[in-house]
């Protein structure tokens, strides 16, 4: 027999009104509660309720407290601190919920409560779209939004870093693409949880040891698909905040196109797959190869533009330069000119009256010169040293001398000398 018929047996026994002293038990109330609370806990399966929401309290043990009513009936109800860690966000007052657990007594104070395992808004997923508007509205406000602080994607990245979890479908589907498409570049796995209570963190680290390494020119962050409380680390405040921190680009890959998440908000891009986040990061093979077989005939037809440019350009300029040497140059030549005729006449003028000027000069120095003494008749005499002999004195009986004339010299010896006598 089970606890819970042995309990309605002592109910039924105590109802009678029958002569055994053994059917007379008076029950503490200790015992009462106790036997209530096995009624209940064993004779209602967890079941779900629905109701709204009031008194909502978190208390510093992590449980919450809170009351379900409606019209007519309210119900209290505790979730314990394991379960209460699954939510979102606390559920604002009032709001439609959805209560799964077990109906149970609080023994202490006779009080009839539901133990809680899950709570969910009346729409499905309304606590989550609470928890992720506020996210939102708070990064928006710092800027971490804004479509300016986005940054471009390198084009031909050496090594791509990839943090997603190293046992699902969406690192192969990575690994696969950039495989495919350039697989000359590194890839840098760091492997992390990416759903769970511990997933926000472990992938905000590995976006922040993995950024700063210096070893990648670009970072893949994300998983694949699944519901919004397997997607929920990617909404958290960790994760978006080393998205946005990260010192190189950041490409959010997060569930399938349909899905939408903070990190995909944050991120300088969003792809909608894991696989498009590949196709984004490296350029394709094919294309490069295709790209560079045209490469040729388009440098020939630009460097033929650019010959012909050039060359009607210098032609412009030729003209230009001919113009301006037509309306500048020639009227300085001839100004040039007169001013070279000017001078010649100048110079002419002036070497005439200096030819003037030196013949004068010279006449004078002509008639001053003994030369031209001499040529009027005269001759000077000289000693064989040279020294002109003015006076009779200077002549000595015997001393040879030389007579100085126009034309030459003539060697003479004195005869004797006569001293011209003074006037009386």
């Amino acid at each position: 027999m089970t606890s819970q018929e042995e309990t309605l047996d002592l109910f039924d026994a105590a109802a009678r009104d029958g002569t055994d002293d053994g059917l007379r038990r008076v029950w503490t109330v200790s015992e009462l509660n106790a036997a209530v609370r096995t009624l209940l806990e064993e004779g209602l399966p967890p079941l779900w309720v629905s109701g709204e929401v009031a008194n909502w309290t978190r208390a510093r043990s992590g449980h919450c407290y809170f009351t379900l009513k409606d019209e007519t009936a309210q119900l209290r109800c505790v979730l314990f601190r394991g379960d209460a860690r699954n939510l979102p966000v606390d559920p604002e007052e009032g709001m439609r919920l959805r209560v799964f657990g077990a109906p149970s007594l609080y023994e202490a104070r006779g009080d009839f409560q539901l133990i809680a395992r899950a709570v969910q808004d009346e729409e499905g997923e309304g606590l989550w779209r609470v928890a992720f508007e506020r996210v939102r509205k708070k990064l928006e406000e710092e800027g971490l939004l804004a479509a300016s602080r986005k940054r471009p994607l390198p084009a031909f990245p050496a090594a791509v870093g990839v943090v997603t979890s190293t046992t699902g479908a969406a690192i192969r589907d990575i690994l696969t693409v950039l495989a495919r498409r350039a697989p000359w570049t590194r890839v840098v796995v760091r492997g992390t949880r990416v759903q769970g209570r511990e997933a926000a963190d472990e992938v905000a680290r590995a976006v922040d040891v993995l950024g700063s390494s210096g070893e990648v020119d670009l970072l893949i962050v994300g998983r694949g698909g699944g519901s919004v409380e397997d997607l929920w680390a990617f909404n958290e405040e960790p994760v978006a905040r080393a998205v946005a921190g990260c010192p190189v680009p950041v490409i959010s890959a997060v569930g399938h196109e349909s899905d939408v998440t903070i990190s995909d908000l944050v991120a300088d891009l969003r792809a909608p797959t894991p696989s498009a986040a590949a196709e984004a990061a490296v350029p394709d093979r094919a294309s490069l190869i295709s790209g560079l077989r045209e490469l040729g005939p388009r440098l020939d037809r630009g460097l033929r533009n650019i010959h012909r440019e050039r060359a009607r350009g210098l032609r412009e300029l030729r003209h230009r330069v001919s113009r301006v040497a037509r309306e500048v140059v020639e009227p300085r030549q001839r100004e040039v000119a007169q001013q070279r005729d000017r001078l010649e006449r100048s110079m002419h003028d002036l070497l005439e009256r200096g030819r003037r000027s030196v013949a004068v000069v010279a006449g004078r120095i002509e008639a001053l010169s003994p030369l031209g003494t001499l040529k009027r008749g005269y001759a000077v005499p000289l000693t064989p040293s040279g020294t002109v002999l003015r006076w009779v004195e200077d002549f000595r009986s015997e001393d040879p001398f030389v007579l100085r004339v126009v034309d030459g010299r003539v060697r003479c010896k004195p005869l004797g000398v006569d001293p011209e006598e003074e006037p009386s």
